[in-house]
């Protein structure tokens, strides 16, 4: 598996971009583990359990808590569910808890109308307290959500959200964060703890069957509000020692539904069953990084930083690292989930995404990194030109990644080592500042706000030694920050034009080498369960870790009679 730090995602990759940013690094930046998994779903009686690999868990404790960074699969995406879903894939927003929402005229709250008739699994009603509670909660236990300074219950199904600025990307934090029962949480003791091992929410599977440490099934929810749409039983989650034996399963036709990385998926899975086996990887906003620790140096230049990325070779780091399942980046660092907002000017008027070792080996020369009579290059100060590339050890595509790294750099006279500890301690060196280089994913949302803010943003840089959760690389800039702050109060004109001057200040400064747009990994068999997302159907990702998986989880129906 490839961790992500916040969609996380190979598996996990989808950031949840709600949780606390401490949370957020837990969940999704932690490498593969575990021990086997238990047999599949068989048989298409209609009952049949939609089943599902975790191979990022070899073992499962039964925590429905969806304020811990150690809940169990499914708690955030069938257990609880959000005001409302923004699917990446499509672009569009899904009513779901609200029916509604409007903006105030100057910026500083955001009112949702609740869905009425809606009960907690419990059987009791949904209302606007639920939400309110939500949220204290959620800054109590987790932080995050700093321009929010109050929520009120304008009715028991209105709600409004007061802001200390205007700051448009608070519709979809808010919007697509889980609400809780305040009549359950409000009489836990110790909410940071409780593992809430019998949960209550309003998702479509809530009631916990079977729990073992190596499988557990949900159940329907009695009292849920979309009963038409529980067409498929319940849910079983299985445990993986890792990629390799999930893949196994799901390529044997032991699992239905799957979010891992799996090399060659053509010849592995498709092929065994054309007719039924599929895959789909969207990339949905989120790029691929080389982050070079600008804290440190000579990785502060950025002359050096433009040099080296003209070294790599993305078409092959594209092709064979990452099985043609992306393509290479360009220099607004912008995914193709974000199509609608790149500037194509910008893009075009850069050559340091271009791969041209020559040009490379010149940029270096010019910039003061000379290559002695061995070939190798050294510093300004006479020191050697050498630093590591950290990836985790449980990541084999971006072991890869980095090897080519490593070898492109080598034709410039540069030497690379990468390094491939554990992920804990590899994300370890990111957090205090510690490491070279790292591949980090970067944040995204439904704008490219997310993106530039933690590429680019003095808000988010921490000193070295400190506990980053977000920048690694550290590198902050004023003009970006101006920018930023008037994209996030600005209306859909002023976005438009500020993300092209970010897009022109990042092609600037190289804060970061964009790699590759992020596939959100996602196959499935539809020999039990019909009604998949696909490229031409994309009302969801294919991701079982998503704001959106409820959305696939209401969708599916199961095959019978075969």
């Amino acid at each position: 598996m490839t961790p992500s730090p916040a969609r996380g995602r190979s598996s996990g990759r989808f950031r949840p971009a709600l949780l606390a940013a401490a949370a957020a690094t837990a969940l999704l930046l932690t490498g593969c583990s575990g021990g086997a998994g238990a047999t599949g779903a068989q048989g298409t009686s209609g009952a049949q359990l939609l089943t599902i690999p975790r191979e990022d868990m070899g073992t499962f404790t039964r925590n429905f808590n969806p304020y811990s960074p150690k809940a169990a699969p499914m708690t955030r995406e069938a257990v609880y569910e959000p005001l409302m879903i923004h699917n990446p894939a499509d672009g569009k927003d899904t009513p779901w808890l609200a029916t509604s929402w409007t903006r105030a005229t100057d910026g500083k709250s955001v009112t949702f109308a609740l869905r009425e008739g809606v009960k907690w699994s419990d059987g009791r009603p949904f209302t606007a307290e639920d939400v309110v509670h939500t949220f204290a909660l959620q800054k109590k236990l987790l932080g995050g959500f700093d321009y929010l300074t109050k929520v009120t219950a304008d009715t028991p199904t209105k709600v409004t959200f007061h802001l200390s600025k205007p700051f448009s990307p608070a519709l979809y934090e808010i919007g697509g964060h889980f609400v809780t029962p305040k009549h359950i949480w409000s009489k836990i003791a110790d909410p940071a703890k409780d593992v809430n091992a019998t949960p209550v929410g309003t998702g479509p599977y809530t009631q916990v069957a079977a729990f073992q440490a190596q499988s557990y099934e949900l159940r329907k929810n009695p009292a849920y509000w979309q009963p038409a749409k529980q067409r498929i039983a319940g849910i079983r989650m299985l445990a993986f020692s890792g990629n390799d034996s999930a893949n196994l399963a799901f390529t044997n036709g032991e699992v239905d539904w799957t979010q891992s990385f799996i090399p060659e998926i053509e010849k592995s899975f498709v092929a065994k069953n054309p007719e039924r086996n599929h895959y789909w990887f969207p990339t949905t906003g989120a790029m691929i990084n080389w982050q070079l620790n600008t804290a440190k140096a000579p990785f502060d230049d950025p002359a050096l930083r433009k040099a080296l990325s003209r070294a790599l070779d993305r078409e092959k780091i594209a092709e064979v690292a990452m099985n043609g399942y992306t393509e290479p980046a360009d220099c607004t660092g912008l995914s193709n989930g974000y199509d609608a907002w790149r500037d194509a000017a910008v893009a075009a008027s850069c050559d340091w995404t271009t791969y041209d070792p020559k040009a490379a080996a010149t940029a270096l020369d010019a910039a003061g990194y000379k290559a002695g009579g061995d070939g190798k290059r050294t510093r300004k100060d006479g020191k050697p030109l050498a630093f590591d590339i950290s990836v985790g050890s449980a990541s084999s595509d971006w072991i890869s990644v980095a090897n080519i790294i490593k070898q492109n750099l080598a034709e410039v006279g540069v030497t690379a080592t990468v390094k491939s500890p554990d992920w804990s301690a590899v994300v370890a060196s990111y957090e205090d500042g510690s490491f070279d280089s790292g591949i980090v994913w970067s944040g995204n949302g439904a704008t490219p706000y997310e993106f530039y803010r933690g590429a680019m943003s003095r808000t988010t840089v921490k000193p070295v030694g400190e506990k980053a959760t977000e920048n690694y690389h550290r590198f902050g800039d004023p003009e970006a920050d101006a920018l930023i702050d008037a994209f996030a109060a600005g209306d859909a004109t002023t976005q438009k034009a500020k993300a092209g001057e970010l897009q022109r200040l990042f092609a600037a400064e190289a804060p970061v080498v964009p790699l590759f747009p992020g596939p959100e990994w996602g196959a499935y068999t539809d020999s039990r369960f019909t009604g998949w997302p696909s490229e031409k159907n994309p009302y969801a990702t294919l991701s079982n870790r998503s704001v959106t998986t409820v959305l696939v989880l209401t969708s599916l129906q199961p095959v019978t009679g075969k």
